[in-house]
């Protein structure tokens, strides 16, 4: 009997649109002959939307061949508290009785509302299965402070770095800008400290650019870090698995235009031209064999859980390969190096979503052997 996914996309979150790139990815690559896929968009504002207006925001995927029943998509999603059902359940539009569970939900939702912990608190509470890292591991993950307190913790080198919250930069602006330049120097790169994609992300060379980074970090989170900037190249290695995960072959981005200091959220995904993904990065088997441990070891800092892509500087001066960060949810979409990584190592990306979808059943049942109450 096929297993009802529901996959969940959109979101309030900067990173709106590559959500629905990934979610589109994800439905024309799952397999058919498994699954019923019920899509559910969030809107940008935060509404929920019906299977059937969400299944309109991704055109082109194969709901044909993916809906068994068609009547599916034209019902409504929601979180019940009949206990007749558990978690979220397809109900009928006309009459609001429920029509058939979800076994299954993959959050497809990067950044702010979905990779931070959020939706996934949400589905732990509505108890159903769903495919990524857990609460804590997401939170950890999507904060870059917490983040690499947690590198640091498990030994892993990282950058140098230092963070400050929104409050703090508008009113102590001078003292804020003299830490930095203290401490970093200049060029240096300024973060909003829970986004990804490269969205709100500048590289600052004096006071001017290094203020307006600033500014326009502070318009996406609370808390902004700054980085040390380096010679480096980028490179990024793929993880799948819960207690036992394991890592793909490393790939690494080539940019061909040399005035580009790094990828920013166009470069990645309108599909310039300038810059290519390269399976397996051109780098020693050592260095890859290296790579893969630290991804694991990044993996199991944050307690991840089911997929996890971690990115890496390997600096041009003395060889010396940092940890930059981890994406809990990575990109997904037909440009993203998550899927070309695992395809680079021989496991196409119809098999991921698979193993992806197990590996969330697994951990559902492991976390159903936890007592919730002190009864004997």
């Amino acid at each position: 009997m096929k297993k009802n996914v529901g996959v969940i996309f959109g979101g309030r979150s900067g990173e709106h649109e590559i959500s629905i790139r990934s979610a589109k990815s994800v439905v024309e690559q799952i397999d058919c002959e498994k699954y019923n896929v019920v899509p559910i968009a969030i809107s940008a504002e935060g509404k929920w939307l019906s299977p059937a207006e969400s299944a309109a925001l991704l055109p082109g995927a194969p709901w044909d061949a993916l809906a068994e029943n068609l009547a599916s998509v034209s019902s409504q999603v929601a979180l019940i508290g009949d206990t007749r059902f558990q978690g979220l359940t397809l109900m009928e539009a006309n009459d609001g009785q429920a029509y058939e569970p979800l076994d299954v939900v993959f959050p497809a939702l990067h950044g702010t509302f979905g990779e931070d912990g959020t939706i996934q608190g949400l589905l732990e509470m509505a108890d159903i299965p769903y495919v990524g890292c857990g609460v804590l591991a997401s939170s950890c993950g999507m904060d870059k402070v917490v983040m690499k307190k947690l590198f640091i913790d498990a030994d892993l080198p990282i950058c140098k770095y230092l963070w400050f919250l929104r409050s703090e930069w508008e009113t102590k602006k001078e003292a804020v800008i003299e830490n930095i330049e203290s401490k970093l120097g200049y060029p240096c790169f300024v973060k909003p400290a829970n986004l990804g994609s490269s969205v709100g992300v500048t590289a600052a060379t004096d006071r001017e650019t290094l203020g307006r980074g600033i500014d326009l970090a502070a318009e996406y989170d609370r808390k902004i870090i700054v980085e040390e900037s380096l010679d480096m190249h980028e490179i990024e290695c793929a993880v799948i698995g819960n207690d036992h995960p394991r890592a793909s072959l490393p790939g690494e981005y080539v940019i061909h235009d040399p005035s580009k200091k790094f990828l920013d959220y166009t470069e990645k995904y309108a599909g310039t031209g300038n810059n290519e993904f390269v399976v397996p990065a051109p780098i020693s088997d050592e260095l890859t064999q290296k790579i893969k441990d630290f991804a694991v070891r990044a993996f199991r800092a944050i307690d991840g859980s089911g997929l996890a892509r971690v990115d890496f500087f390997l600096r041009r001066d003395n060889g010396m390969l940092l940890v930059n960060e981890i994406n809990t949810m990575p990109g997904l979409t037909d440009a993203s190096g998550y899927p070309k990584m695992w395809a680079g190592s021989g496991q196409p990306f119809n098999e991921v979503i698979d193993e992806l979808i197990e590996l969330a059943f697994d951990r559902h049942r492991d976390r159903s052997r936890n007592k919730t109450n002190r009864a004997s």
